[in-house]
């Protein structure tokens, strides 16, 4: 109890102090939390040499960051602690009754108490009261729903209360993803990792993936926020438009690669190899492409909790007798949901609506015009369709921006 007490009075000062002195604690997002994480990093590479799982470690350090992080910044603790019991218990129950039952309705039941957190924070922000926000609670959310839905499923059974915890408290993917998967994540913590291991793959990888983080979020993201984006002036003319869409879409990557690369690097030194985030995204063929590397982890879950189950269902149930109309109409719907997940404002579900749109036409063009089938082999082509995409790609982030409703 002394302990506990004196780590409650030591947090209190920490909120005080950040909150006076006007510092950034955000998670990556400045060098006061860097220094943080690295002296919270620091034992895990030890016990890593020493060849001693860091899953004790990695939950304490876990539960502290979260603290920082959320209370000490003033981002909703009590929030946070509420929706991590809440989960943990509808889960764990869940866990239970599947076992005796596959019933549908309680499988809809427990899948939208375990949504029901994040769709009340959603449609309070409407009016300014951001009920049960607190850091994360998006990331968070998509990873208890997929838990309801595996164990509906069969995928997952006798959930481990230790490592449920652990999976949902894990910090370096707290606040910004990638969003990971309970099964992974289990094999993971329960992998034996041998000295040579350690040294050889998580820790090397993990430096490396930090440094890129440092690389991509401190220095390229604020080079072209300071020197491109804000110079940009607001006058909406079309070369004001596209230059702060270009300076935009860069700044946009490189930012949000860099908390990826700081939350899978982090993640490495823990000794969980959390999946990518990005894969060269501006590189791609067209924009299903696209949604291969941008995101892949969000993508992923979309792709396979919503596009896929719509898919099928609208086949079951003969809602449309072709396969293509099916993949179309949850294309749209999926991209669609995913604008209202990022916001009930026009820009964002206008930017949902363009990307589902893309998709069936992109299908649609590579089934149905010759002229691709005849060239999407030649090396020509190929940059065409990438310099075509990355417009693409570019001007749908501009309608994220909001720019044209500003």
């Amino acid at each position: 109890m002394e302990i506990f007490t004196f780590f409650l009075k030591a947090i209190r000062h920490l909120q005080s102090f950040v909150s006076l002195s006007g510092l950034d604690l955000s998670e990556y997002g400045s060098y006061l939390f860097l220094g943080l994480l690295l002296l919270v990093l620091l034992p895990a590479v030890i016990l890593g040499i020493l060849q001693i799982r860091s899953r004790i470690y990695g939950a304490l350090a876990s539960v502290g960051m979260s603290v920082i992080l959320i209370w000490a910044t003033k981002l909703g603790m009590r929030y946070f602690v509420f929706f991590v019991v809440f989960q943990m218990a509808l889960i764990l129950l869940y866990d239970v009754i599947r076992r005796r039952t596959a019933g549908r309705l309680l499988y809809y039941l427990f899948l939208l108490l375990s949504l029901a957190p994040l769709l009340v924070y959603k449609f309070s922000s409407l009016t300014g009261s951001n009920l049960l926000g607190f850091l994360g609670i998006s990331y968070l959310t998509f990873k208890t729903a997929a838990m309801i839905i595996e164990i509906y499923d069969g995928s997952i059974s006798n959930v481990n209360g230790f490592r449920l915890f652990y999976f949902l408290v894990f910090f370096p993917t707290l606040s910004s993803g990638p969003i990971d998967r309970y099964r992974r994540f289990e094999e993971d913590t329960e992998r034996k990792i041998s000295r040579h291991d350690y040294l050889t793959d998580y820790l090397p990888n993990g430096i490396r993936k930090i440094i890129m983080g440092i690389g991509y979020k401190f220095v390229l993201a604020y080079l072209i926020h300071t020197f491109w984006l804000v110079t940009i002036p607001s006058a909406h003319t079309f070369l004001n438009t596209m230059n702060y869409m270009y300076a935009y879409s860069f700044y946009l990557f490189f930012d949000f690669a860099g908390y990826s690369n700081f939350a899978i690097g982090a993640s490495y030194i823990l000794g969980v190899k959390t999946p990518p985030n990005f894969n060269m995204p501006f590189l791609s063929l067209n924009m299903k492409d696209f949604w291969t590397r941008w995101h892949i982890s969000l993508s992923k879950w979309f792709g396979d909790y919503l596009y896929s189950r719509l898919t099928l269902n609208f086949l079951r149930k003969k809602i449309f007798a072709d396969k293509h109309a099916a993949s179309y109409a949850a294309q749209i719907i999926t991209m669609l949901t995913m604008g209202f997940w990022h916001g009930f404002t026009v820009y964002y579900i206008l930017y949902g609506l363009y990307q589902g749109v893309l998709l069936v036409l992109t299908d649609i063009y590579e089934r149905k015009v010759p002229f691709h089938k005849k060239h999407k082999n030649r090396f020509g082509y190929q940059i065409a369709q990438v310099i075509i995409t990355f417009h693409l790609v570019c001007f749908g982030f501009l309608l994220f921006s909001g720019y044209f409703f500003n």
